[in-house]
């Protein structure tokens, strides 16, 4: 029988009607020692409460040896403490506020354990509710006690981390004082100690946290959060795990998985400072079972509480929380609600949105446009780490904006003083991987840079190397000296440098047409050419290698020519050339004078080429003959149509590869014209036509071109 039968037995005795004979007396005591033995036999006569330090309690059943004349004769103090507490939905059952009455038993009056003890309703599978501010003990409850007095005894006292954080100096001292007297909640006491921790320097911090871990009271401390888990209020467990992760706690430990599995079960609770929470918890974590299954819900409840967040700050948050691999819908989604936003967006928001659409790996054109109206507009006083997020994002993002480049790149000049070099550095090697070229920005790094040669380690040398040579930046006033610097920089670190650092910094000062001696000689050696080829990557290498090997025979280089490097073969990539260019110049032509797809010597490709008068006045008929032919009043033009890649950012300014190809093929004879693809497409076939006329014909020329092509044709 239940303790639901229990009550269903006091609530149905019938109360005793009162009279004045004895035999009526008696047979009214009979009756009622019956009712009592059948209930004897069902609860026991006493039961407490024992409190634990943890803050709960566990019921224990007291069984005493007692018989019907002890019961009857105490009958009376029994029915006043008969107040008893049980688990969750259990009963309360107290007398009548006059106690025993000689007229009969009163009936029972049942009250149901809501919320009398606990913050808020247990859920799932708790037993433990209650809490204790002095440990192990035990209470009994009077009815001579009012409610006020028994949720006064009852109710906790929550600790207030600001004031744990302010008293505290260290971690050690919160957990001094939780060892003392544990207070409810015990999330405070992680959140007390992740305030402190941030006002430590790196090194402190560490030092705190191995105290921390080896402190006898973080055990139990962990303990207490994870039974309390599911009673405290949802932004109080959020917080005390973010602590947790924060300080360290291993990922892998029971407390971190238990608490991510009690937010798993309470993830509907959240509001909107909880979602903001529990984002920036996700987004600190590494990938596991319990986190991705976390992820997922946030999804979901994002899904359908996007409209209802107020704030920038949250929907941002959240916005980089959700991840890459979300649905396309729910970042779209997303996206109309920060399009809403706009108006309520600071310069801030403006700035970490780059960060945020990144994160989500969505490219947002609208978002990112305005945002880089304000940011341009208010650059002055940016932080350097806000640039080079930005920068980043739109790297990855493949965003480019000539205006907000070029606002980043002139703040930066103006205020070039107050940056170090290897900041500045940075900020080149991002705008490098842009393909943006800040032209005053790199002529004072340059300038700098060799009055200040000290800064120059391995790295950042094999760095500024890249960016000069991959720009194709080279300032004629300051080129030489720059160059000279550099060069020495890098024979001086011939002695420690890596096989693979000195291909990228030979292979840079290639494309600019310098040979450092003493770093080529060194580079040349065969144990190292071997190292190169069997280690590392090796294709990347093998590529640059043959760029060396070009460079030393075409160029105007120190070493003899007939270096031969026993290099295997590039594969053949054979391309296609432009489609409507080849259309529009066999209209222009006609066919048989010209070639295209031609393959020359030292893997290099060219689109079309063409055989001209020396003037470049005249074309000439193509063919097999011609070709062997080396007259010396033809002249072979080389066509070439390219992307706007092979350029610089904004402008027509060719980078380190396309300016190398071009300096080879005017080695060997050709004369180069560049045709830019995206140009040629917008073109009717008639415009495309007149447009290579003009690319192919000298100035001088075009007045008489067309009688020329007439004669061709």
């Amino acid at each position: 029988m239940n303790r639901s039968d229990v009550f269903v037995i006091l609530t149905t005795l019938k109360p005793l009607e009162s009279v004045s004979a004895a035999g009526k007396m008696n047979n009214r005591a009979g009756s009622f020692l019956q009712n009592l033995r059948q209930f004897r036999t069902l609860v026991p006569t006493g039961r407490t409460v024992r409190l634990y330090p943890s803050g709960f309690c566990r019921p224990q059943i007291v069984y005493s040896n007692w018989n019907a004349r002890n019961f009857l004769n105490n009958f009376d103090n029994t029915i006043q403490s008969s107040i008893r507490c049980l688990f969750q939905n259990a009963l309360i059952c107290k007398s009548g506020d006059d106690g025993f009455q000689t007229k009969g038993i009163r009936i029972l009056t049942a009250l149901t354990i809501d919320r009398l003890l606990c913050p808020r309703r247990l859920s799932f599978d708790s037993k433990h509710f209650l809490v204790s501010d002095n440990g192990l003990k035990k209470i009994n409850f009077h009815h001579e006690a009012s409610n006020e007095e028994v949720t006064k005894r009852t109710k906790p006292t929550p600790v207030s981390c600001r004031k744990l954080s302010e008293k505290c100096n260290s971690l050690s001292d919160v957990l001094d004082l939780f060892s003392e007297a544990p207070t409810f909640p015990s999330s405070n006491y992680f959140s007390a100690m992740w305030v402190i921790a941030k006002r430590m320097s790196d090194d402190q911090k560490h030092f705190e946290k191995q105290l921390m871990f080896n402190h006898p009271a973080f055990s139990q401390l962990c303990e207490h959060s994870m039974r309390e888990a599911k009673i405290i209020h949802c932004n109080s467990l959020l917080f005390s795990l973010h602590a947790m992760v924060k300080l360290g706690i291993p990922q892998n430990t029971l407390l971190i998985q238990t608490l991510l599995r009690v937010v798993q079960e309470r993830i509907n609770e959240c509001d909107e400072k909880c979602l903001s929470i529990l984002s920036t918890i996700l987004e600190a974590m590494e990938p596991c079972k319990n986190v991705d299954v976390l992820r997922a819900g946030l999804r979901m409840l994002v899904d359908q509480q996007v409209w209802k967040i107020e704030h920038v700050f949250t929907l941002q948050t959240v916005m980089k929380c959700i991840g890459k691999d979300a649905p396309i819908g729910l970042k779209r989604k997303l996206e109309m609600k920060a399009l809403k936003q706009l108006d309520q967006f600071s310069v801030l928001n403006s700035q970490h949105m780059f960060e945020v659409l990144a994160a989500m790996n969505y490219r947002s054109v609208i978002l990112l446009n305005e945002c880089s109206a304000m940011v341009t507009s208010n650059i002055h006083g940016c932080p350097l780490k806000i640039l080079i997020n930005i920068l980043q994002s739109c790297r990855d993002l493949r965003y480019h904006n000539m205006d907000l480049f070029k606002g980043i790149a002139d703040y930066v000049a103006t205020t070039f003083d107050i940056w170090k070099l290897k900041q500045v550095l940075f900020l080149l090697i991002l705008f490098e991987n842009l393909g943006f070229r800040p032209v005053g920005l790199m002529d004072l790094f340059m300038k700098k840079a060799a009055d200040e040669p000290g800064f120059l380690n391995v790295k950042s040398l094999v760095s500024i190397l890249n960016v000069y040579s991959s720009l194709n930046h080279l300032d004629t006033c300051q080129a030489h000296e720059f160059l000279d610097v550099m060069t020495n920089a890098l024979t001086g670190s011939l002695h420690h440098i890596s096989s693979e650092n000195l291909l990228n910094a030979v292979c840079s000062f290639c494309l600019m047409n310098r040979f450092p001696l003493a770093p080529v000689n060194q580079l040349l050696q065969k144990d190292i050419i071997n190292e190169l080829l069997t280690s590392g990557d090796v294709e990347r290498n093998v590529h640059k290698l043959h760029i060396l090997a070009t460079c030393l025979k075409l160029d105007d280089a120190p070493y003899h020519k007939d270096i031969h490097l026993a290099l295997p073969k590039p594969p053949l990539t054979p391309l296609q050339p432009n489609a409507k260019a080849g259309e529009a110049l066999s209209s222009l032509l006609g066919e048989g004078y010209f070639s295209k797809s031609v393959q020359l010597p030292h893997n290099y490709y060219i689109d079309f080429e063409i055989r001209m008068d020396t003037n470049r006045s005249q074309v000439l008929p193509f063919s097999d003959a011609d070709v062997v032919t080396s007259a010396t009043d033809i002249q072979r033009v080389a066509v070439l149509c390219v992307p706007k890649s092979t350029y610089c950012l904004g402008s027509t300014h060719p980078r380190g590869f396309l300016a190398m190809k071009m300096r080879h093929l005017k080695v060997m004879g050709f004369h180069v014209i560049l045709v830019n693809n995206w140009e040629v497409e917008k073109l009717e076939m008639k415009d495309a036509a007149t447009f290579l006329k003009t690319k192919i014909y000298s100035t001088e020329a075009l007045s008489t071109a067309d009688v020329n092509l007439q004669s061709t044709c």
